[in-house]
């Protein structure tokens, strides 16, 4: 999810108008992801890393977080959406903290679509203490650069790569789309070599 504050940039706004703008579109794909497909999908929301932000961007990060799980819990339920936050939660305040556990609970019996928000998240921190998750088929990178940023490391050891200079809050399911469709060119292999292809005899004999 990244580009937000120079999305607010570009159109001399502040960054939290950036912030606000990337709730929205992930709002706009967490709706398309489920038809498409996609039965996981994990937003990195909001880093270790983030903390060394400005304290005043931090803290509306925090109440848009907030607001955001109030808002969306019921269209989750609604919609089939599970909802769950992985990262510490100790350095979160208690307001958060507690709609984090109601929304987890309210949504825990969804089946469409696994929505995991990564908050206050570091891959590092996850490997170090065994928190790992699912293997990740197809990892998205918004906002035009070409790194993890701490981001599931380990379980994107095979996972495919998708880079996009498309900034966060202009991103939509027509480039999830593309994307999609982009992975599924790809031959995963595992370490393991390309399937041997059939010889013409072969082939003429089916």
């Amino acid at each position: 999810m990244d580009g937000n504050g120079r999305w607010a940039a570009a159109r001399h706004l502040p960054r939290a108008f950036g912030h606000r703008a990337g709730v929205s579109a992930a709002r706009a794909i967490v709706e398309a992801a489920p038809s498409r497909g996609v039965r996981t999908l994990t937003l990195y929301a909001f880093s270790s890393d983030n903390w060394r932000r400005p304290p005043s961007e931090v803290a509306a990060l925090m109440v848009l977080f907030r607001d955001f799980l109030k808002s969306e819990r019921t269209r989750c339920e609604r919609e089939g959406v599970r909802l769950s936050v992985i990262g510490r939660r100790d350095r979160l305040d208690a307001a958060l903290t507690a709609e984090i556990a109601t929304t987890e609970r309210v949504t825990a019996e969804c089946a469409n679509l696994h929505l995991r928000i990564a908050l206050d998240y570091s891959a590092r921190e996850a490997i170090a203490n065994g928190t790992v998750g699912p293997d990740v088929d197809l990892l998205i990178r918004t906002g035009g650069e070409h790194r993890l940023s701490d981001f599931l490391l380990w379980e994107s050891a095979y996972a495919e790569l998708y880079f996009t200079p498309r900034l966060w809050p202009d991103f939509n399911s027509n480039d999830l789309e593309a994307a999609l469709r982009d992975f599924s060119r790809r031959e995963r292999r595992f370490g393991a070599l390309p399937a041997p292809q059939p010889t013409s005899t072969e082939r003429w004999l089916r």
